[in-house]
C-alpha cells in the first residue's frame, strides 16, 4: 500500500510476537468528513461521533469474515444523546447520533461521558456470515471517555487485557480521527482459549505502558503514517510486524430499488397507511439523511 492510504482512511494490524501482542491503528480523515456532511451535528456531538467511528474501524478491523460487520450501538437514557449507532463492512463505515439539542445548549462547553449518555450501555456486535456466528457483548457507559468504555467490553465480555486510545479533533480541512487498540493473546496465539489469558501478564503490564503512551495528536496527525505511529511506541522492540492495511471509506448501504423491494413485501392496506397526503411512501436513510420517495400503483 502507498504511504498516503497509511496515513489517512486505513486501519493497520501489528503484532509484537515477543509479547503475546496484538493491535490494530486507524485514522480516518475524508471519509470521516464525508459522513459528518450529510448532517448539521453540533461540534461535541461532531467530535463523539468522530471517536465513535474509529473505535468502529479498530474493531472492524479485527473481523476475519470478508463479509463481516462490526456494529456499535450506545444506547442512554437521561443524557444529551438518545442513540448513537456505527457500523463497519468491508472496510466501510457509517453512523450518526440522536440527541437534544436543548439538553447539549445546557450542558458544558466539552460534555462529559456521563452528560452525553446519560445511564446507557455500549453493545458491540460482531456478524460472520461465513461460520454463522454472531455475538454481542454489552457493557455500562461508565469512564472518562468512549475508548474508555470499549476497554471495559473486553475485560468483561471478552475476558481479553486490552488498551484502547481514541482522540478527534477539528483542523483547517475538517475532523481527523484516530486510535489505537492492543491486546494481549495467551501464548502469543490467536487460537487458543481466552480462559487461559493471564490478566496480570507481565508482557501486558510493558505493552500497555507502551501503547498508553501514544498523544491525542499523534492518533490524530495527518502526516505521520501508521506505521510510523507504531514504530514510535514500539521500536525499542525486538520484533514488530504490521499486517498490510485496511482502506477505510464511508458506506451507506441504502438503495432506492432494495428499499423499493422491501417496502413492496408489506400487504396492499399496510402500504397504503404509510402514505403520506400526496400518496408517497418517504423512507429516510438516518446514516446518510436521504430520503427516499416511493410510489406504488
Amino acid at each position: 500500500m502507498t504511504p498516503e492510504i497509511l496515513t489517512l482512511d486505513a486501519a493497520l494490524g501489528v503484532t509484537v510476537p515477543a509479547r503475546h501482542a496484538r493491535g490494530r491503528a486507524a485514522r480516518i480523515g475524508p471519509a470521516l468528513r464525508t459522513i459528518l456532511s450529510a448532517h448539521a451535528y453540533p461540534p461535541p456531538i461532531e467530535k463523539l461521533l468522530a471517536e465513535a467511528l474509529a473505535l468502529t474501524a479498530l474493531l472492524g478491523s479485527l473481523l476475519k469474515d470478508p463479509g463481516g460487520q462490526l456494529t456499535l450501538q450506545a444506547q442512554t437514557q437521561g443524557g444529551v444523546v438518545d442513540l448513537l449507532v456505527c457500523d463497519y463492512k468491508g472496510g466501510e463505515l457509517r453512523g450518526y447520533v440522536r440527541h437534544d439539542p436543548v439538553k447539549l445548549a445546557d450542558a458544558a462547553h466539552a460534555p462529559t461521558l456521563k452528560t452525553l449518555f446519560g445511564e446507557g450501555y455500549l453493545a458491540i456486535t460482531f456478524d460472520q456470515p461465513a461460520t454463522q456466528e454472531r455475538y454481542q457483548g454489552i457493557v455500562p457507559l461508565e469512564g472518562e471517555s468512549l475508548g474508555a468504555a470499549a476497554q471495559s467490553y473486553f475485560s468483561q465480555s471478552e475476558q481479553i487485557p486490552s488498551i484502547v486510545r481514541l482522540a478527534a479533533e477539528r483542523k483547517e480541512d475538517g475532523w481527523v480521527a484516530g486510535g489505537i487498540l492492543f491486546q494481549h493473546l495467551p501464548e502469543g496465539e490467536e487460537g487458543r482459549e481466552r480462559l487461559h489469558t493471564r490478566l496480570d501478564h507481565p508482557d501486558w503490564d510493558h505493552v500497555a505502558v507502551l501503547a498508553g503512551s501514544v498523544r491525542p495528536d499523534e492518533l490524530t496527525d495527518e502526516t505521520l503514517s501508521l506505521d510510523a505511529l507504531v514504530w514510535r511506541l514500539f521500536h525499542e522492540e525486538e520484533e514488530v510486524r504490521v499486517v498490510p492495511g485496511a482502506p477505510l471509506s464511508r458506506g451507506c448501504r441504502c438503495d432506492p430499488d432494495y428499499v423499493r423491494s422491501v417496502i413492496a413485501r408489506f400487504p396492499e392496506d399496510e402500504r397504503e397507511q404509510m402514505k403520506n397526503d400526496e400518496g408517497v411512501i418517504r423512507v429516510d436513510c438516518e446514516f446518510c439523511s436521504t430520503s427516499f420517495p416511493l410510489v406504488f400503483d
